[in-house]
């Protein structure tokens, strides 16, 4: 399996991340990619990714409730960053106007800004759209939805929200421990979801699956979400490892064997 949003670079991991790591090798997880999340989260994203290259692969972004009123000098650093070594996508990026809209136009604009290097580099993004699915869509057809491919990080909407964002023909949902929850509503939305539009995520440390809920998360609670997806779909788990990893390949050009 790979998860394919978790922050195990984050501070709640500092005590164990070996443990944290053996883990998820146990639980048959092959690789993990990490969003970053701001300019001050850069180091102990390098470090994590060094310390296990074989597990970790990094993406580079600014995530956008860390946007402020002087994004154009924080978007330079996260720039200078993406061109200077190697990550696998352009993320976590995004629009939140869950907590604050008070900068809903800088949001938008450095969201904007992210898409257009991803446009430039080939690289999908991941996608962070709290409140602001209609906003996230109205950004990608601005810079040109062709040209551009990515993960709606998160999913837990609707199924007109899905709808939604199944007309972006190059985009996927990214699913996690939500999908546990009773009254989540997803088993419902996500029954109608193409099967290859999907990819498995954590969002660890947060999010946890059922029956961890409430507690702090980990790729190895990967199982959980894939179980969960394996009743919805009425499949085997083999098949939705089998599915979700050709996604992922497809996705993030990866080359996992189920």
């Amino acid at each position: 399996m790979v998860d394919t949003h978790a922050h195990i670079f984050a501070e709640e991991f500092k005590g164990d991340l070996a443990d944290v790591v053996l883990r998820a090798y146990n639980a048959d997880i092959k690789k993990v990619l990490l969003p970053n999340i701001d300019v001050s989260s850069i180091i102990d994203l390098k470090s994590c990714v060094s310390q296990y290259p074989d597990l970790f692969i990094p993406m580079m972004g600014l995530h956008p409730t860390s946007v402020t009123k002087d994004w154009k000098h924080q978007i330079e650093i996260i720039n200078n960053e993406l061109n200077s070594n190697d990550y696998i996508a352009v993320g976590e990026i995004g629009i939140d106007l869950y907590w604050d809209s008070t900068l809903q136009a800088e949001q938008i604009s450095v969201f904007e800004e992210q898409l257009k290097w991803s446009a430039e580099k080939n690289l999908p993004v991941s996608i962070h759209f709290r409140n602001a699915t209609k906003e996230v869509i109205n950004s990608i057809k601005r810079v040109g939805e062709r040209s551009l491919r990515g993960v709606f990080h998160s999913f837990g909407g609707s199924r007109d929200e899905l709808n939604n964002i199944l007309e972006l023909n190059n985009f996927m949902i990214g699913v996690n421990g939500v999908v546990t929850f009773k009254n989540s509503g997803m088993s419902d939305s996500l029954i109608h979801c193409p099967k290859d539009r999907l990819v498995m995520e954590t969002d660890s440390p947060y999010l946890s699956p059922v029956p961890y809920r409430g507690k702090r998360n980990e790729s190895s609670y990967l199982r959980f979400i894939v179980n969960k997806l394996s009743d919805i779909w009425q499949l085997e788990v083999d098949a939705v490892i089998d599915i979700t990893n050709q996604n992922v390949n497809r996705m993030f050009g990866l080359k996992i064997e189920s």
